[in-house]
């Protein structure tokens, strides 16, 4: 049975979640801060997905230039227990790229970050700290159990990468929403319709994709993945997110991390 939501969940939730880590990056340092606001299960692509405990657990907690980063765009699940953020960098007062974090609500009511990473994309036109997020639009789509909709987003997600194998672009646009978001290039985040083709023709045309993992909300509306992607000459990770509606589920944002290979 799908769950109801809390009474007014909305994204400034994890917005909130995500100000008190990013503030703590600064006060902890990074490897204590992420960490801290770390669940159990939560991941990193360092280059392949490895555990947050296992990849800083064997590092130095030692020195570093500042690490600032701030939250503009942001989504929430209707059962209020799954969200995401995402939004400019800089290390060392120098840009370093856009997150995406994925945030989830625990037994306790506060929120644990289960995946963070990012691309290396421009923002030098970003809006600056402080400013008000734009928020995801709500799923319209029917409440299910979160296994329900897991399965559909696996189908949705082999839909696509049947696409994909010949036709990237195509296989992509098919399934974006409207309000969809693609990052991977250093190009800044694609938010538009013109954008987001650019971006798409900044890719491999053909490229497989294989599912790694994720998970949807209780309510059944939004969910995350990520798996393995491959192309010509390369390979790297894709990271989702997944909304339903009225037409079934649609991306609403899409990143591929290209694994740069060590030279022979």
């Amino acid at each position: 049975m799908a769950q109801a939501g809390p009474p007014g969940a909305h994204p400034s939730a994890v917005v909130a979640a995500e100000r008190a880590f990013a503030a703590d990056g600064l006060a902890l340092g990074i490897k204590r801060s992420f960490l801290k606001h770390a669940a159990p299960e939560a991941i990193v692509l360092a280059p392949d997905p490895v555990k947050v405990s296992e990849f800083y657990g064997a590092k130095p907690d030692e020195a570093h230039p500042p690490l600032v980063w701030w939250p503009l765009w942001a989504a929430i699940a209707r059962s209020g227990d799954l969200g995401f953020t995402s939004g400019p960098a800089t290390f060392g007062g120098k840009p370093s790229g856009w997150f995406f974090t994925v945030w989830a609500r625990q037994p306790d009511g506060g929120w644990k970050w289960i995946y963070d990473g990012g691309a290396p994309s421009d923002h030098s036109a970003a809006a600056p700290q402080g400013s008000t997020p734009v928020y995801l639009a709500p799923a319209t789509g029917p409440a299910v159990d979160a296994k329900a909709a897991m399965a559909a987003v696996h189908d949705a997600e082999a839909s696509l990468a049947k696409a994909a194998a010949t036709d990237a672009k195509a296989a992509y646009l098919a399934v974006l929403a409207p309000d969809a978001r693609l990052t991977g290039s250093r190009s800044a985040p694609a938010a538009t319709p013109e954008a987001v083709r650019a971006e798409l023709a900044r890719r491999a045309p053909a490229i497989g994709f294989k599912p790694l993992g994720g998970r949807a909300s209780q309510g059944g509306d939004l969910a995350w993945t990520y798996g393995e992607a491959a192309w010509d000459g390369g390979r790297g990770h894709y990271v989702r997110a997944w909304r339903s509606g009225a037409e079934g589920w649609r991306l609403v944002y899409d990143q591929i991390l290209p694994v740069a290979e060590p030279r022979s």
